[in-house]
């Protein structure tokens, strides 16, 4: 952990001397010294700062991987000299946070960098995003969160004074129900949780590709990270308060559902879809029991590797038809077929089809969920059908119809564009394949 960190310091100011390309490379040396470090038949990389067992490994491995994925998508930067250097610099700043957050084994150097976290994303929201909402969408994302933190950190000085430690490991039970709002409303907003999303469709929509990439697919585990890490000092309280959030959650994963039906912005659309997947998470992670913090587990991995590849095509299709309506982005298939093909492995994957990781992580919820309570059978079965609903509208409706006649130059895909999405796709089904590591 310690010689991670330090590598990433280090590469700080080489940001602004280096070359783009090589930038890159350094950061995958980095990733494959993470990758071999860790010993799965005992956990190894725990110190007195840093710990790491199996829900931090596979986090910070998705966090090394979008951020590399996310440095190949933004080419664009570097082609055109759009302070790529910058750009380098903030990626390398929200390694350094998400690495700290996902690591620490104190409560406080957690919740401090998961609000650092928060600085980077701004500043590639406003900074590179392409429209002038862009100013009220990173308010949005930023108020959200810290409106929401300030409880946290009251609960913090609370836990302290009660448990005499801020340590993970060290936490015993509380019957606090104010406790519980404080320590738990900050990770549902970045989860986020329905009624309090609205953030999150607004920040995607005005980010440019890589702030939609570690948006989706790492800002959104450190909310699910959090409530698996304190959810077990309220186990006293858990069965009366949790299946509240459950019934808001998949509720809302219903709702949003129909929301992604009648959309006709690619990346809202997107957007909505990753609110409605995080609810049914969500919802799986509260159930307390081994198959539901499972089944949130896995699908928050197979959500952030999935969605961020759905964004990184949103974006192929907005560099050639500069638009992201779906009215406009008709007849791809006649254009680039063989983009169709990576569309129709995406939305099948965000559908939950075999044998995706997101399959996986359904099963595991469906019966951590039934179990639970029967009742949530029916919520469960239209978020199910609603995801293949929405996953083939957009398929169906981007892929066919009649092209848009105001297209008058266009360009084949790059062997770059289609090695980003067979990244996001490999790892997707493979580790399908050594599942029982995802069993906590």
């Amino acid at each position: 952990m310690m010689a991670n960190l330090l590598g990433l310091i280090f590469l700080i100011p080489l940001s602004f001397v280096i070359s783009f390309w090589f930038y890159q490379y350094v950061f995958i040396c980095l990733m494959f010294m993470f990758l071999i470090s860790y010993n799965y038949f005992s956990v190894t990389l725990v110190s007195f700062i840093f710990g790491c067992d199996l829900i931090s490994y596979f986090l910070i491995l998705l966090s090394y991987w979008i951020c590399i994925l996310m440095i190949m998508s933004s080419f664009k930067l570097y082609k055109n000299n759009n302070y790529y250097n910058l750009f380098l610099f903030m990626i390398n700043f929200m390694m350094i946070s998400l690495l700290i957050s996902f690591g620490s084994l104190n409560l406080f150097s957690f919740y401090f960098f998961f609000e650092v976290s928060i600085i980077p994303t701004l500043i590639l929201v406003i900074g590179w995003g392409y429209q002038p909402e862009r100013i009220e969408a990173g308010m949005y994302l930023l108020f959200y969160t810290m409106f929401f933190s300030l409880p946290m950190m009251i609960g913090l000085f609370y836990i302290y004074n009660y448990f005499n430690s801020l340590f993970f490991y060290k936490f015993s039970y509380s019957s606090s129900y104010i406790l519980y709002f404080s320590l738990n409303l900050v990770f549902m907003v970045k989860i986020p949780m329905f009624f309090i999303h609205l953030w999150l469709p607004k920040a995607h929509v005005e980010a440019p590709v890589s702030g939609s990439m570690i948006l989706a697919g790492v800002m959104l585990k450190l909310g699910g990270y959090g409530i698996i890490r304190v959810m077990k000092i309220f186990l006293p309280i858990w069965v009366e308060m949790n299946f509240y959030f459950i019934i808001i959650s998949l509720f809302g994963g219903v709702v949003v559902s129909w929301i992604c039906l009648r959309q006709i912005d690619i990346k809202s659309l997107i957007a909505y879809s990753s609110v409605s997947h995080m609810g049914l998470a969500l919802s799986g992670i509260l159930t307390i029991n081994t198959w539901g913090v499972s089944g949130g587990y896995i699908l928050m991995l197979a959500h952030g590797l999935c969605s961020s590849g759905l964004f990184c095509l949103a974006n192929i299709n907005y560099e050639r038809v500069s638009s992201r309506s779906l009215y406009l982005n008709k007849g791809m298939m006649s254009y680039i077929p063989s983009l169709s093909f990576w569309w129709f492995i995406f939305c099948i994957s965000n559908m939950a089809a075999p044998p995706t990781l997101n399959l996986l992580g359904e099963i595991f919820l469906i019966n951590s969920l039934v179990m639970y309570s029967g009742f949530l059978m029916v919520l469960l079965s239209l978020v199910s059908f609603m995801s293949a609903a929405y996953s083939l509208f957009l398929f169906s409706y981007i892929q066919h119809g009649v092209n848009y006649s105001g297209l008058y130059s266009f360009y084949m895909g790059s062997s770059r564009e289609y090695l980003i999405l067979f990244l996001h796709w490999f790892p997707l089904v493979v580790l399908i394949l050594k599942s029982d590591l995802f069993l906590l």
